[in-house]
């Protein structure tokens, strides 16, 4: 699996602000700052999208090994 997201950061640290965009467009120019990842104002942040990743690879995980025991309700 080859997957791909562009970032732009844009000014200081605690001023600027960056957009995320993923290969499949899913995320388009989502906004990330200073505040959304430390003062929890509105947007993402990195943690935030690590967590959402390890969830769901977490879930398709548990489905698969359950539906191997034929376990898929």
């Amino acid at each position: 699996m080859d997957s791909k997201a562009a970032v732009v950061w844009k000014g200081s640290v605690k001023r600027g602000e960056g957009r995320i965009t993923t290969e499949s467009k899913a995320l388009y120019e989502s906004k990330y700052t200073f505040g959304t990842r430390f003062e929890n104002n509105p947007g993402t942040n990195p943690e935030e999208l690590i967590a959402s990743a390890h969830a769901s690879c977490f879930t398709m995980a548990v489905a698969d090994g359950l539906g191997d025991e034929n376990n898929t309700h």
